[in-house]
């Protein structure tokens, strides 16, 4: 039987409660009735009412959703690395969920990209008007997401991360340390987004949404120092000892090089509490 009864508080569904939608999810639980989707329901944070599905598998959908939900946010992370996986994750379960939602009308829909839908590799400024036309076919189905997203019958938001990194992901920090990290100097853009910053970005787009304050179409939410790679992982040697550069080192990533620029969402309100690189690094070397 589908979840029917009345709150007076809003109501929420997170879809993909997972490491960064669980995050948000606690983030809104305060001043709002949350609902987590995800398959393992012994993995949603406390005080979410977790809701059992597979969104690839719409079945599992039947008679579950809540009535009259307020917002979606949309937070699938891929279960395979491929093709297959990215349209499943982006585009397949997304369009499952708004089959489910039938009639009810949100007031906003979030659907979470990522800045890898940019092909841009000339170290030139991107925002949220340059183009989007993705070379490898996992980023292409993220873009298809977006797409299914922002054509649906719901207002939609897109909220593009860079790559996120905090206490929870510290494989780059970890791979520094190790000795397989030495890029080329110098080396491609980079652009990255704490995790508390990435939560804190969506909470914060849908207290608006909720107020009924303006929305864009698409946020890119990163912080505020695009850097060159090889200036991090210099810094990073700066500040505790690191091995000597293995052999067969990394030299980076495969994101191209670009410039992410966030000004779109601080023009909302928003504050970074951590605006650079080395504010959320330093934390993270200091509790090692």
């Amino acid at each position: 039987m589908a979840i029917t009864e009345r709150n007076s508080m809003p109501k929420i569904l997170v879809a993909g409660c997972g490491k960064l939608g669980g995050a948000i999810a606690v983030k809104l639980k305060t001043s709002a009735q949350v609902y987590g989707l995800r398959r393992s329901l012994d993995k949603v944070p406390e005080g979410i009412t977790g809701i059992g599905a597979d969104l690839t598998r719409p079945e599992t959908l039947a008679e579950k959703l809540p009535n009259d939900l307020d917002t979606v946010i949309y937070c699938l992370t891929p279960s395979s690395y491929d093709e297959q996986g990215y349209r499943d994750a982006y585009v397949n379960g997304l369009s499952n969920l708004l089959d489910a939602l039938g009639s009810q009308q949100l007031k906003r829909l979030f659907f979470i990209s990522s800045t890898s839908v940019y092909a841009q590799d000339d170290d030139s400024l991107v925002d949220e008007t340059s183009p989007a036309s993705p070379a490898r076919v996992t980023g292409q189905q993220i873009r298809a997401g977006e797409q299914t997203a922002l054509s649906s019958r719901h207002p939609a938001t897109v909220v593009r991360f860079s790559g996120i990194y905090g206490p929870s992901r510290q494989r780059f920090l970890d791979e520094v340390i190790a000795g397989r990290m030495n890029p080329d100097t110098p080396a491609p853009y980079s652009n990255r987004i704490h995790e508390e910053d990435a939560a804190e970005a969506v909470a914060y787009l849908n207290r608006m949404a909720l107020a009924g304050e303006a929305l864009e179409d698409i946020y890119v939410a990163s912080d505020c120092e695009p850097v060159r790679l090889d200036e991090v992982v210099d810094w990073v040697r700066q500040q505790v000892e690191c091995a000597d550069p293995v052999a067969d080192a990394r030299k980076g990533g495969r994101a191209g090089s670009k410039r992410c620029d966030n000004t779109r969402l601080l023009q909302t309100g928003f504050t970074f509490r951590y605006p650079d690189f080395r504010t959320g690094y330093r934390e993270m070397i200091r509790a090692l």
